[in-house]
């Protein structure tokens, strides 16, 4: 028999993903070189950004889910980030600080928000919402 897995409550996912960026930026002043320093930060800068636009999940989710949500946060945090060191190169204001800093800024606050709705996030009885209902039946047309 398969044990129930622990979830971990939403608001705590929030806070960890908005404690990553800060805890990223505070990893710089270790010596450069040390893996204690950039694992943190490319953890961060690669998926940081991405999940905190699309989490918190519902609860009741499709199988595929998870995978869907770690599938799409990973380019879509590497895209803001590319974004981010463009416009500040643009500036002539680009540091690690500085990028990190609007990096951590921006997870922290995106974190606070709604997450973005994936197809497989939905509940498994849930309409898709881009297909009406037909009176009377239980299946969108297809």
């Amino acid at each position: 028999m398969a044990r129930p897995r622990p979830t971990v409550p939403p608001a705590l996912r929030r806070a960890a993903l908005a404690a990553s960026g800060w805890i990223a930026l505070a990893a710089t002043a270790l010596p450069g070189g040390s893996p204690l320093r950039w694992i943190p930060v490319l953890a961060f800068v690669g998926l940081a950004p991405g999940l905190a636009l699309l989490l918190p999940r519902p609860a009741g989710r499709q199988p595929g889910a998870r995978l869907e949500t770690l599938a799409f946060a990973a380019p879509l945090s590497l895209s803001l980030a590319t974004l981010l060191a463009t416009g500040l190169f643009l500036a002539d204001a680009f540091s690690a600080a500085v990028f990190l800093g609007v990096l951590a800024g921006f997870v922290t606050v995106a974190a606070l928000l709604p997450g973005v709705p994936l197809p497989a996030a939905r509940a498994a009885g849930d309409q898709d919402p881009l297909r009406p209902a037909v009176p009377g039946s239980r299946t969108p047309p297809s």
